[in-house]
């Protein structure tokens, strides 16, 4: 049987395109369809399948998102959250679009939208299992696969406001799919980010000193900086959240399961370390 136009889907009929020639997308028996003919299924689990031509196993992994769910369920990126619904509302005091580009399991994108009555929510992202998480994070939340590299299926200046946690950016599309009114708030890890676990596991992915300045450089076309928060934290963790952690990273890709259970003693406490900044378009 077809699945049905999730009800969070529904609101985004407006802005969403066809992803080959940009047409308006329509629900037809379970799928969006465009006037040419190009189908997009709807998933049973709720999220729309607008990328083609890639393989189902890119982006997060099966396992990767399970540690995800089960780290982020403790709370210990709460205020990470928090800072982003608060900078989020600074630009969106009523109702508003806001997407979520690389959203994982949209964690980050159901805390803002419970904090914001007013605002619906899309999800973006190339992990068909995190998008399944993300179909059901909140009642508002719409969920859709993507590559944050290929031209959104958007139309122009429809969202007002883009998040960009830990994610790759595209910041031509970003300034494209913005209104002018509209900010890009980018969280990302700086250099005392989990550095207990960078000493404990070798394989751990490090942070380039040069990535801050790479970032400013590729957004100052278009964009400039409108306001920044450090939020730095020390957070206590069990031998089981710290194996989620590293887990729900890329450095999960280096390692397997028996690297961290055999590898001894690790940090029963991590340092949370990043920047968060409102960009707004040029």
């Amino acid at each position: 049987m077809p699945a049905l136009l999730p009800p969070a889907l529904q609101p985004f009929l407006d802005v969403l395109r066809c992803p080959v020639c940009r047409a308006r997308l329509r629900p037809d028996r379970g799928s969006l369809r465009c006037p040419a003919g190009h189908t997009f299924d709807i998933a049973r689990q709720g999220y729309a399948s607008l990328l083609t031509g890639i393989r189902a196993t890119s982006g997060d992994d099966a396992a990767m998102v399970q540690a995800r769910d089960r780290f982020l369920a403790t709370g210990t990126y709460a205020p990470i959250r928090q800072t982003l619904t608060r900078m989020t509302a600074d630009v969106l005091p009523g109702q508003g679009t806001v997407v979520d580009i690389g959203c994982g399991t949209g964690y980050y994108l159901a805390g803002v939208l419970d904090q914001l009555p007013g605002t619906r929510g899309l999800g973006l992202d190339a992990s068909v299992r995190a998008l399944r998480s993300a179909a059901r994070a909140h009642p508002r939340a719409a969920a859709a696969s993507w590559d944050v590299f290929r031209p959104f299926p958007l139309v122009d200046q429809a969202v007002d406001v883009m998040l960009d946690v830990f994610a790759p950016r595209n910041p031509a599309e970003f300034h494209r799919v913005l209104r002018p009114t509209g900010r890009l708030i980018v969280v990302r890890p700086i250099e005392r980010h989990l550095a207990e676990l960078r000493g404990k596991v070798p394989a751990m992915v490090t942070i380039d000193p040069n990535k801050e300045h790479r970032l400013q450089q590729a957004l100052a076309p278009y964009f400039e900086a409108a306001a920044t928060q450090h939020v730095e934290y020390t957070a206590p963790l069990t031998r089981q959240e710290t194996i989620d952690l590293v887990g729900m990273t890329p450095s999960a890709r280096h390692l397997t399961h028996a690297d961290l259970s055999d590898h001894g003693p690790l940090s029963d406490q991590v340092t949370v370390s990043v920047l968060a900044t409102s960009y707004q378009p040029r």
